[in-house]
């Protein structure tokens, strides 16, 4: 028989080498197991005040109506606690509009309340809020990619949001969309329900304690609507072009190179840019028309890829 030889100095320090490396992963695995697991609220208030105003009172003027979004808020935080248990709330993101982002007395009261950020986007001049679907893609998207956050709860339903909720799913966590019952058809985005993990809906007895009728109000004249047919979206695929033009003669053939890579998303600043454009050159809003917003966008990149 042959006798065993003794380990080598060097054999022996790669030895200990592997068995501090061993002991350092069990460390760390063993705190990823005790670790729990952390969800965010993201709610787009302007999709609350309008579905949750016209199931309750029959109106999406906020004017009319008066919501308790303190109490509602507590109620969203005490539904994902039933539904996430093991998992601890991050925050809940309120994302809404304001006149130059300068908070209201009660954007600035929901600002205090513990756990609660608000974000504002702007409000053109036809109350519109523009901004805010690019603020709900940027946090989202940050938490996930720095593993912040394992579950999202979502609430709103524009058909922008699909683009937030996939780079939030790229980086691994898990999308849960909730929606307000509507009165008739849908106020949630076919594609938006398709793309998420899972989805509930809150029907008028969880809203109704939320929501109260304002006694003494008077509507004031209504805006002038939009004279004449919605425009065909060819034609407002042209809008979009037309805008393309307009931004690389501001800008130059050099910028093209930030955009391209991102293709077939824009980021936030040049999106509200070609939004706000494009609905100045058609006298149209553009918000509650997913398919012509989608056209203007459409345009926009066809002009930007003819210029290579």
């Amino acid at each position: 028989m042959h006798e065993a030889r003794p380990e080598t100095p060097a054999l022996a320090a790669v030895v200990a080498g592997i068995e501090r490396t061993n002991a350092l992963l069990t460390r760390v695995l063993a705190e990823v197991a005790t670790r729990p697991s952390t969800h965010a609220v993201f709610v787009d208030a302007g999709y609350v005040y309008a579905a949750a105003g016209r199931l309750v009172t029959g109106t999406e003027d906020r004017r009319a109506f008066e919501l308790d979004a303190e109490g509602l808020i507590e109620a969203f935080i005490d539904k994902a606690r039933t539904i996430f248990p093991d998992s601890r709330l991050l925050r809940v993101y309120w994302y809404d509009g304001a006149r130059r982002r300068i908070h209201t007395a009660e954007q600035q009261g929901i600002a205090e309340l513990p756990d609660v950020k608000v974000r504002l986007g702007n409000l053109n001049a036809n109350n519109q809020q523009k901004g805010v679907d690019s603020l709900i893609r940027t946090d989202l998207e940050s938490l996930a990619r720095h593993r912040a956050i394992s579950d999202a709860v979502l609430i709103g339903g524009d058909e922008d949001l699909v683009s937030a909720v996939e780079a939030a799913q790229g980086y691994g966590a898990r999308i849960h969309l909730w929606g307000i019952e509507a009165v008739g058809g849908r106020n949630q985005a076919e594609p938006l329900l398709w793309e998420v993990d899972s989805q509930r809906t809150f029907d008028l007895d969880f809203c109704k304690p939320y929501v109260s009728r304002r006694a003494a109000y008077e509507p004031l004249a209504e805006a002038a609507p939009h004279r004449g047919p919605v425009p065909a979206r060819e034609d407002v695929r042209f809008v979009g072009a037309r805008v393309a033009a307009q931004w690389l003669g501001a800008r130059g053939r050099d910028t093209l190179a930030d955009l391209l890579p991102g293709h077939p998303y824009l980021p936030g600043a040049v999106d509200q840019e070609l939004l706000v454009e494009a609905e100045g050159l058609l006298g149209l809003s553009l918000r509650g028309h997913a398919d012509l917003r989608r056209a203007v966008r459409d345009g926009f990149w066809d002009h930007l890829r003819m210029q290579f």
